[in-house]
């Protein structure tokens, strides 16, 4: 039955990436960017790590171009991607001056001055509050959205981390982890490549016999859950 169902999976998920970003053809000043991917979506999408960048390029068409959520904070003298996260690589630009805004093209990003109006990137994660098992929740994604969510970075998890955080949400919701074969794995094709598991010393974590979902708490790391519990999740 495993077998089958991860065929199934590898057939299903091809194609799945272009949700997970919104390119947004309106000329706003950053801050207002971010205010508007705030509020219709997650955040300015975020571009920490190589994997971010190659999943965010196929869904990026050609010509477009615009605000990501990275940013110079004058407080800290350091590059800081939205949710917090400082930015791996501190030696790009390290004197940006009024150039403290990171636009992004196909060719090359761009330091610009934050209170220049462009076109921007929102990430788009969807919590959806209905509970569902695991392949419930990954059914409805793939009919309504695109996906259950993969989680790239610290920043991308953090993001998701703030999106659950309301009362209502269940204390902990599906993510696209899922544990077929002898390994966990996106089953929207991500490589699995930055993890969150919290540490609780459970054996049944690396290799489990019951609990083979992945789940995010609103502690931010991931739980390995029984499938068939009902939760809240994101898709994209």
């Amino acid at each position: 039955m495993e077998r089958i169902f991860f065929v199934g999976l590898a057939i299903f998920a091809g194609g799945s990436l272009a949700a997970k970003h919104v390119f947004v053809s309106e000329d706003r000043r950053f801050y207002e960017a971010q205010q508007y991917c705030q509020s219709k979506y997650t955040d300015l999408s975020p571009l920490t790590n190589d994997l971010e960048e190659q999943v965010f390029r196929k869904s990026v068409k050609d010509g477009q171009s615009g605000w990501i959520g990275i940013y110079w904070d004058d407080g800290q003298r350091k590059w800081i991607c939205v949710g917090g996260v400082v930015y791996r690589d501190q030696t790009w630009k390290t004197f940006p001056g009024i150039w403290d805004r990171v636009y992004w093209t196909r060719e090359k990003w761009i330091s610009k001055n934050g209170g220049t109006p462009s076109n921007f990137f929102c990430l788009n994660l969807i919590v959806v509050q209905e509970e569902k098992t695991w392949e419930e929740a990954l059914e409805h994604c793939r009919g309504n959205h695109d996906d259950l969510t993969s989680l790239l970075s610290e920043t991308e998890n953090r993001l998701a981390q703030r999106e659950i955080q309301d009362p209502t949400i269940t204390q902990r919701v599906w993510v696209g982890l899922r544990f077929l074969g002898d390994t966990w794995l996106w089953v929207n094709g991500d490589p699995l490549e930055f993890q969150a598991w919290t540490q609780t010393g459970d054996p049944d974590q690396q290799s489990p016999v019951q609990k083979r979902c992945g789940a995010l708490t609103k502690q931010g790391e991931w739980e390995n859950r029984d499938c068939q519990e009902k939760l809240n999740f994101i898709c994209i």
